[in-house]
């Protein structure tokens, strides 16, 4: 099917249904043009809880979609593809994080965002990239507190704040994956180039960052600089709707730590969402997102006390 009549298909089951596709920065750019919004994970959250809508389509990966549920429990919750996990995600499974607990009872845990309703279930305060400073401020300071999972987020914000916390190890296998020599030649090639980066890399990258952001405050930074030229530390998704916003200035991806053909970083978790998937999904009503009644209910109050904040 030509990808012209696939939108038809798609724009007519989701007119029927009542449907509202939800797409992130790191979709690929033919999903992103199809979504009703498009944003990072904290401006995803907020629609999921707005939306009238029957039915949620969630174009990212699948915590992103768990979200949803958590905040909709009532709403049909579709995803393209099962397999869109995501590696920060992976990498603190449920029954580790409840031994760190059972084993540190007095320790309050905040969790990013990235990470699974089960995780979020056990956890005390939930933040994104975006508000991780403000729900950092609201917590008390005479609890030992355990940062999960992403533990390059987790040191940045101590750098900030100078907030000791306990770091789960994780990393996003994307932002982990820049290449410090290329960036440091890349500055080199462009001087008056800004380099902005997501707070999900490593510290060496983020030490040659001007701004160091979410990728909605990435997106701002940019078009509000007066600069002509910016060097782009996060997934070369964002590029899409960046060019269109700021279709006069240069935007250059930072490479990955590896030789290959591509000079930009992708999450391959993120692109196993296409046009196809999408309209299976909304022509069977299929994969839906199930969730027990009780991680429901476990998960939404630390979700509800960051919307809240």
């Amino acid at each position: 099917m030509e990808q012209k009549e696939l939108i038809e298909k798609i724009n007519q089951l989701r007119k029927d249904k009542n449907v509202i596709i939800l797409g992130h920065y790191y979709q690929r750019p033919e999903i992103q043009e199809i979504s009703d919004f498009v944003g990072d994970s904290l401006e995803l959250s907020r629609k999921a809880m707005e939306t009238k809508a029957d039915i949620i389509l969630f174009a990212g990966v699948y915590f992103m979609a768990e979200t949803a549920k958590v905040l909709n429990p009532s709403k049909k919750v579709l995803v393209p593809d099962l397999d869109a996990g995501c590696s920060l995600e992976m990498s603190c499974p449920a029954d580790k994080l409840k031994e760190f607990k059972e084993a540190n009872p007095d320790h309050l845990v905040l969790t990013y965002i990235n990470a699974s309703a089960d995780v979020k279930a056990l956890s005390d305060y939930i933040c994104t990239s975006s508000n991780a400073e403000k729900i950092l401020a609201n917590i008390p300071l005479d609890k030992p507190l355990l940062f999960a999972p992403d533990k390059n987020l987790g040191a940045y914000l101590m750098a900030k704040t100078g907030r000791k916390m306990d770091l789960w190890d994780g990393v996003c296998i994307v932002h982990e994956a820049f290449s410090l020599e290329k960036l440091v030649n890349l500055k080199l090639e462009h001087p008056n180039s800004k380099v902005v980066a997501h707070p999900e890399s490593g510290s060496d990258v983020l030490k040659i960052a001007d701004f160091i952001g979410s990728t909605s405050k990435m997106i701002k930074y940019i078009e509000e600089t007066d600069c002509k030229s910016f060097i782009v530390g996060t997934e070369a998704g964002i590029l899409h709707d960046l060019k269109k916003r700021v279709p006069n200035k240069e935007l250059i991806p930072v490479p990955i730590d590896e030789d290959n053909t591509c000079s930009c970083s992708e999450c391959g978790f993120m692109k196993l969402n296409t046009l196809e998937k999408i309209y299976k999904a909304l022509l069977d009503e299929s994969p839906e997102v199930f969730l027990d009644d009780e991680i429901l209910e476990d998960a939404r109050r630390p979700l509800e006390r960051m919307m809240a904040l």
